[in-house]
């Protein structure tokens, strides 16, 4: 059993706790329960796939990129790439590049790997490619690159506060 931060004790689950506490606070503690763990490290999104059996798209990425300096979290499927250009066109800036680890860091609490699509540190603006509404569940991580967990993507960009977009980068 891990604390959390008002004293009551969570399902240690092994999401990292601040993402554990946005969970109570969301009222999804019952996500706690189909939380996975995985022995190895699934910073990837085929490393994810791959130790679920899923299907690549099945991955929700949680990427930070900086929007003229300005953290923005975009959230896409495992199996697509963001187009930066689509990205800086939804923001209307100047320019939008990958955020550094250190402002992945501060942004949001947690290392590039096991970043989640909400519970983050700061308040971010959040982007969602409409390819995650292609499942029926998405799996995304739960703070840790050992732990994600299951969710229906609606409900997902729902709780992470994000607009949907077309961000995805076309192949030729």
């Amino acid at each position: 059993m891990t604390t959390t931060n008002d004293g009551t004790a969570a399902e240690d689950s092994g999401a990292h706790p601040r993402f554990a506490e946005a969970l109570r606070e969301l009222g999804l503690a019952d996500v706690h329960g189909r939380i996975r763990r995985f022995p190895d490290a699934t910073r990837t999104a085929a490393e994810a796939a791959a130790a679920l059996g899923c299907e690549l798209s099945q991955i929700c990425k949680s990427l930070i990129f900086a929007a003229d300096g300005v953290p923005v979290l975009v959230l896409m499927d495992g199996a697509s790439r963001v187009d930066v250009e689509l990205v800086r066109q939804e923001l209307g800036a100047g320019k939008v590049t990958r955020a550094k680890v250190e402002l992945v860091r501060e942004t949001t609490g947690y290392a590039i790997g096991g970043v989640p699509p909400f519970g983050h540190r700061t308040r971010t603006r959040v982007l969602a490619d409409r390819s995650l509404l292609g499942h029926d569940i998405v799996w995304a991580a739960a703070g840790t690159p050992y732990t994600v967990f299951p969710m229906e993507p609606k409900t997902l960009v729902a709780h992470a506060g994000a607009t949907l977009v077309d961000v995805r980068e076309l192949t030729a």
